[in-house]
């Protein structure tokens, strides 16, 4: 079983990141591979009622490779934590399948209360650099999460969402399958078809403007009629 998770996951990084050359590459250099197969060790710690070796376990593979990922958190089959320094998942966070997480990703609490107070995250997710998913929200299937977002709403699944307080874009987005590579954005915004709604309403308002500044300049240019022979 152990064996099959590990061939899987390098299987995963190995479709996934066009900079990895070889499975042993990814097997040995890549710390988000790291950091899955300590937190599959914490986890059955955890689940074992086996709390401080757990917990001690999480820490060292933090020291290790730069992700936190607390060993009570549940996290699905083929995740991919690119580049990973600064990943934080939380103790109650869940995570499914086919998932795509960028550095300095935070799966973290709104406030401080019991029970549930971290994010799940729905298959086929991308989660761009720096962006924080906060509280005990859900994240649907096949969402995009654009970088440095801050999300502290449910997001629909097949939704991009973008910004601070995050906001979805305009753009539905295809059900691909975990191994079709069209399905996959890097960095969980697509670079076409999509603009920030607010951004553009601004933009909008900037263009009537310019034109209302237009229709004053020509108002103040345009010949002022001789009063004498309109009498």
């Amino acid at each position: 079983m152990a064996h099959m998770f590990l061939r899987e996951t390098i299987l995963t990084y190995r479709e996934r990141d066009p900079a990895a050359r070889s499975y042993i590459e990814v097997l040995f250099c890549y710390p988000g591979v790291h950091a899955i197969i300590w937190h599959r060790l914490s986890h059955w710690l955890w689940t074992h009622n086996l709390y401080f070796l757990g917990r001690f376990s999480s820490h060292l593979a933090r020291w290790l490779t730069g992700i936190e990922i607390h060993p009570a958190a549940k996290i699905g089959r083929r995740l991919v934590i690119d580049h990973g320094m600064g990943v934080v998942i939380g103790e109650t966070a869940e995570i499914g399948d086919d998932c795509y997480l960028y550095h300095q990703v935070t799966l973290g609490v709104a406030r401080a209360m019991g029970g549930k107070r971290h994010p799940t995250i729905g298959n086929n997710v991308i989660i761009g650099a720096g962006a924080k998913v906060l509280g005990p929200i859900t994240v649907g299937d096949n969402a995009r999460i654009g970088s440095n977002a801050v999300v502290v709403d449910p997001v629909p699944a097949d939704t991009t969402v973008v910004g601070v307080p995050a906001r979805p874009v305009d753009r539905k987005l295809p059900r691909p399958t975990a191994k079709q590579a069209g399905g996959f954005d890097p960095y969980g915004m697509p670079c076409d078809e999509s603009l920030d709604p607010l951004l553009r309403d601004i933009e909008g308002l900037r263009a009537e403007l310019a034109e209302l500044e237009a229709r004053v300049g020509r108002m103040q240019t345009a010949p002022v009629p001789d009063s004498r022979h309109t009498a």
